[in-house]
């Protein structure tokens, strides 16, 4: 992997959002992935924040962050029709202090379909020379 600096892309993927994504830790690993999944169904570019939504996510392996940062947009997506524009995240003794700053999802335009579960096949975290990398798939 050639990529220093943080990024991600959608690539495809029949019937639901595959994202891969790349930074230089484990943390803005996840939040680039996080990033990818929201604007593989919704337009951010324009979105303006409404709060800061912050929780601690639990996981045994990086595997297990990676499903709970994702599975914890798709439900707050489902419960307050937000979703994240920014997102940091910090490690803990347990799993991961999560601070996203989110929008109102109906105020922005719609580009795909609506997230339903992370998929566990072909899930993929890990750190090479070049940094992290990480690979998530999105039921939709």
């Amino acid at each position: 992997m050639a990529e220093r600096s943080a990024g991600y892309r959608t690539v495809p993927h029949t019937a639901d959002v595959r994202v891969e994504a790349w930074a230089p830790s484990r943390e803005e690993c996840i939040a680039q992935a996080v990033l990818g999944a929201v604007n593989g169904f919704l337009d951010t570019s324009a979105a303006r924040p409404v709060r800061t939504h912050h929780c601690q996510l639990r996981g045994d392996t990086d595997e297990d962050l990676l499903v709970a940062v994702v599975d914890e947009v798709i439900f707050r997506l489902d419960t307050d029709n937000e979703a994240p524009i920014a997102v940091d995240l910090t490690p803990t003794d347990a799993g991961l202090d999560a601070r996203m700053t989110m929008c109102n999802a109906a105020e922005v335009p719609q580009i795909g379909a609506i997230p339903k579960a992370v998929s566990l096949h072909g899930l993929l975290i890990d750190a090479g020379p070049d940094g992290w990398r990480c690979s998530i798939t999105v039921d939709v």
